[in-house]
């Protein structure tokens, strides 16, 4: 069925906004740590769970990302980023086998370089970082059927039970938050 999940069954999904510094999180480690490699699945986390900018938890997030000894965070100057158009590319990069090297490369220009997700050249450098030439990236963001893609995958993310971002699925259960990665590692090695 066109617009269908790749993952096979045994499959964890990933689910993310590339604007949600929770998912940058999960991002930055999620390989590292889960036993099977995921399928990273672009949605639109305001259709899934509207972010409140005022419970940006911000010390906690710089908190966390101190103890996993990643670069520091670099809030952007626009927060929140209104990432749609991120979303598109990170959709499009996934139609053409780079969702993972495309969707490090703008979670690092957002939250380790401090840049605007709703800028345009913020998402065409994260594409030239993995080799997306930026007239097919911008050709692939104007795609009706990326469009469709995106809307696509959030409402399987939302009839598999995804109601906050990051979510990571394994079989048919959906763990959310900064802690489900610990908790999928877990239901993938018992």
């Amino acid at each position: 069925m066109a617009g269908s999940s790749t993952a096979s069954p045994d499959q964890p999904v990933f689910y993310y906004d590339l604007g949600s510094p929770q998912c940058y999180i999960v991002a930055e480690t999620i390989m590292a740590m889960l036993p099977v490699v995921p399928e990273w699945e672009p949605v639109l986390g305001s259709e899934i769970a509207p972010a409140d900018p005022q419970q940006t938890g911000r010390e906690q997030i710089e908190n966390r990302i101190d103890q996993l000894g990643l670069q520091p965070i670099r809030w952007p100057p626009n927060w929140p980023p209104n990432s749609e158009t991120a979303m598109l590319a990170a959709t499009y990069a996934k139609r053409i086998g780079r969702a993972v090297a495309f969707s490090l490369a703008a979670f690092r220009q957002a939250f380790a370089g401090g840049r605007d997700l709703a800028d345009e050249n913020t998402v065409l450098i994260a594409g030239a970082a993995c080799e997306i030439h930026p007239t097919a990236l911008r050709r692939g963001i104007e795609l009706a059927t990326t469009r469709a893609a995106l809307r696509s995958a959030t409402e399987r993310a939302q009839d598999a039970g995804v109601t906050g971002l990051p979510a990571i699925q394994v079989g048919g259960q959906v763990l959310t938050g900064t802690d489900a990665l610990r908790a999928a590692t877990a239901l993938l090695t018992s």
